[in-house]
């Protein structure tokens, strides 16, 4: 068994961890500064199964290859749960990234995680966020029985509880620093199931497209999905997506955003501090957003890491323009988010 081993008291570079929804999307992310990008194929094996997203095997190879001759990394993400007597088409995904020259996989199925460990030994493993593994415990089964090299941290969790769980761990830890949040079990999602039959950890799929209705009711837009009413919005008021989570209810005396604020994780200037946690890696959320927007957020982090790393303040709000609602919140690291 691996010594634990404690967050270091020197500043350690970490890498940033990029979206790549699409070929066009991991070149323009590994332009902007990426040190490393995680996509997936086009199909039922990685969480944002949408329609023109993600990668055929002739694309990620390509996509490999451009990103390791610009001094990149390729994460490939098979990080949803195959049904029963249905492993095939995962297993063959992890057979396709490794025959790319994926630098890492990123999975959450136990069952995935044990074929990978026993048939691809030399590939590295890294746990998905759909894990939801959250304390010492939890991740130490996953390294000394699997081999995990990293693990990427639920969006629970405050910079101490980080930097506890590093004090004790023989792992890499990565976390979420930007983008949109997803605490709903970290996309193991019942409520998106019982709305539209598809949910992220099965199907790939939160809120599918072909489930989403929009109809002017007077001057409110209202937002189905399914046969529920997500969200009234008053004529000239932006109109989130409308996901379950996201969504406006009423709860005895409360009317509102019971579960989340449509709004999106923030931690820009948390960084200091996430790097004193011992943080290895920080991963930006958006493999459904354009090139423009995987374009500045890339950059904009980029500054920040390299700023801090270089004794520079980091600079304010640089991201909020791009935030969900054009506003950000710093979600559990504070525990100021509901």
């Amino acid at each position: 068994m691996n010594a634990p081993v404690s967050p270091s008291t020197t500043k350690v570079r970490p890498e940033l961890v990029c979206p790549a929804g699409t070929p066009a999307a991991l070149r323009t992310a590994v332009e902007a500064g990426a040190d490393a990008v995680y996509c997936g194929f086009r199909d039922e094996t990685n969480a944002r199964n949408f329609p023109g997203l993600n990668f055929d095997e002739k694309e990620l190879i390509e996509g490999i290859r451009f990103a390791h001759g610009h001094g990149a990394k390729v994460l490939v993400a098979i990080n949803t749960f195959p049904r029963a007597g249905g492993t095939k088409l995962w297993h063959d995904a992890v057979a396709k990234a490794e025959a790319a020259g994926a630098d890492a996989v990123i999975l959450a199925d136990l069952g995935l995680v044990a074929h990978t460990a026993e048939k691809h030994p030399t590939l590295r493993r890294h746990l998905s966020v759909q894990a939801a593994a959250a304390n010492p415990d939890a991740i130490r089964f996953w390294v000394e029985n699997f081999g995990i090299r990293r693990v990427v941290l639920p969006r629970v969790l405050t910079v101490p509880e980080i930097a506890a769980i590093n004090a004790e761990i023989a792992c890499e830890t990565e976390v979420f620093v930007f983008g949109g949040l997803c605490v709903m079990a970290e996309g193991r999602c019942s409520l998106s199931s019982h709305a539209t039959g598809k949910s992220p950890n099965m199907t790939g799929v939160c809120s599918p497209p072909s489930h989403v209705l929009y109809r002017e009711d007077g001057d409110d837009l209202v937002a189905r999905l399914g046969t529920y009413t997500i969200d009234r919005t008053p004529k000239g008021v932006p109109a989130p997506y409308p996901t379950l989570c996201k969504g406006r209810f009423t709860a005895g005396d409360y009317s509102g955003h019971v579960f989340e604020d449509p709004v999106s994780l923030d931690a820009a200037q948390m960084i200091p501090g996430l790097i004193e946690a011992g943080v290895t890696a920080f991963k930006i959320e958006g493999r459904q957003r354009s090139r423009a927007y995987t374009q500045a957020v890339v950059a904009a982090f980029r500054k920040a890491v390299d700023d801090h790393m270089a004794g520079r303040p980091i600079a304010a709000d640089m991201t909020r323009r791009l935030a969900e609602g054009q506003t950000t919140t710093a979600g559990a690291y504070k525990k100021t988010w509901r």
